[in-house]
């Protein structure tokens, strides 16, 4: 026996050898469930459910989903990670494939119904249930008719005659978002199309009408002896989702910007900085871990909070530093929550620039407007009227050692903003400023006293 019959018997063994163990492994079915509004927690989900799938090199995915819609930049991102998943991924709609639920089923390579269960009505919608501008609309549509147009066409050789037909007709998926799409003998203009399982069977938006996730995958995938796996979200996965959540993350820039202006209102470091810091921590850290946010993000953010900070401690008025570090802030914050690649923001679509940039701004918009409420509430007439001072001091009651400080000069012995320490006399009071911004060192003037304080004027030379 030469050695090329003896390299082919080898090459026929491992061959055989390799069809033994594929006949024996068993078929696994990674089954991830879905029930509930679409939002960064189902993002997650999907996210890690589809990474054990490939972990495990499951033969199939069956998202088992049931929702009446959500956020649509995070449905973008699901549908997307659906279309370009390595394992064939199959949708069974339990109930409701509404709005951003359609987009998702949309995306997978099969869909099958329940009898009664429903999908459709994809048109953008604000919080109160109205529809938004056409041009969240035009995006939309765009980005369904796209999905539904990944699945390819089929030609059809009839004789002489060829015919092209999509596999989902694009027209039927933008008549989901779009009142305005007439498609003959299904749906007029003026209503949004929404399928039962038998209507989206007939038009190609339906594979199967099942009852259950075993009936897909023994019916329609043909497998005998298989295991079901079903991915188990952790208390991480819920934490995470819930501190990305949109209205927590406004709230959250809310306590940040809140706890700055309000250290700068107070002297020293107290709870309003542990506050900030607490609530940063609690908006970057999970962008971080799930890899929306990255170091040089975060490091925009804190070199703005260090310039703002440096404008008002070291640099006297409020210029350039000042505003750059707003601007690098404002920006730290929306560049966090949008999915790009180091400076490569190609895959960043328009719905996620605009709800990062709405967080934001709504996050900036509350923090200002409690601002000025509770620079109004605080004191005798707000919220701590019951635990303030009320009493006002006259010259009888008031203190001799205060009372004979008027008018006399000292120094700011702290940087008054407009709180702080002076120096008058050799001894140190607790000083307000009563004409802005006065750096530390400076000559002072007291010009009158009140609930132990004395306020000064900056003395210019």
């Amino acid at each position: 026996m030469n050695r090329y019959t003896k390299y082919g018997i080898l090459g026929m063994l491992l061959i055989l050898f390799s069809a033994y163990l594929k006949a024996e492994k068993q078929v696994v079915v990674y089954k991830i469930d879905i029930k509930k509004e679409i939002d960064n927690t189902s993002r997650l989900y999907l996210s890690n459910g589809l990474n054990k799938a490939k972990e495990l090199d499951a033969d199939a995915i069956i998202i088992h989903l049931n929702t009446y819609g959500g956020l649509v930049d995070v449905a973008d991102s699901m549908r997307t990670a659906i279309l370009y998943s390595p394992i064939p991924v199959f949708v069974f709609i339990d109930n409701n494939a509404a709005s951003a639920g359609a987009l998702i089923s949309i995306a997978a390579k099969k869909i099958y119904m329940r009898k009664g269960a429903n999908i459709g009505a994809a048109t953008v919608v604000n919080q109160t249930g109205e529809a938004m501008p056409d041009k969240y609309q035009s995006y939309m549509r765009s980005m369904i008719r796209s999905t539904a147009e990944a699945h390819g066409k089929d030609t059809i050789i009839q004789g002489r005659d060829t015919t092209i037909k999509w596999l989902r007709d694009p027209a039927i998926a933008e008549a989901m978002v779009d009142d305005r799409v007439v498609i003959p003998n299904l749906i007029d203009s003026g209503k949004v199309l929404t399928f039962t399982a038998e209507e989206a069977v007939k038009w190609g938006y339906c594979d199967g009408i099942v009852e259950s996730t075993d009936e897909i995958i023994t019916q329609y995938l043909g497998y005998t002896d298989y295991q079901v796996i079903t991915y188990t979200p952790s208390w991480l996965d819920d934490t995470k989702g819930f501190l990305m959540s949109p209205i927590l993350q406004s709230l959250l820039i809310l306590i940040i910007i809140g706890g700055i202006y309000f250290e700068l209102q107070t002297p020293g470091i107290g709870f309003p900085s542990a506050a900030a810091i607490v609530a940063a921590i609690l908006y970057f850290a999970p962008l971080y871990i799930d890899g929306l946010a990255e170091n040089w993000e975060i490091l925009i953010f804190i070199v703005g909070i260090l310039l703002i900070a440096a404008e008002i401690f070291v640099i006297p008025g409020f210029g350039i530093a000042g505003i750059g570090g707003i601007i690098l802030a404002i920006c730290g914050l929306v560049i966090s929550l949008l999915n790009n690649t180091g400076f490569d923001f190609k895959d960043v679509t328009i719905p996620e620039f605009g709800q990062a940039t709405l967080t934001v701004l709504m996050g900036l918009g509350l923090s200002f407007a409690l601002m000025i409420w509770l620079s109004n509430k605080i004191g005798s007439q707000g919220i701590f009227r019951k635990v303030a001072l009320t009493t006002v001091l006259d010259e009888s009651t008031s203190s001799p050692v205060l009372t004979n400080l008027i008018g006399k000069e000292g120094t700011a012995a702290t940087v008054l903003r407009p709180s702080g320490k002076v120096w008058i006399e050799g001894e140190l009071y607790d000083g307000v400023s009563d004409s802005g911004f006065i750096e530390k060192g400076s000559p002072v003037k007291v010009i009158r006293f009140e609930n132990a304080q004395v306020y000064v004027q900056a003395i210019r030379q």
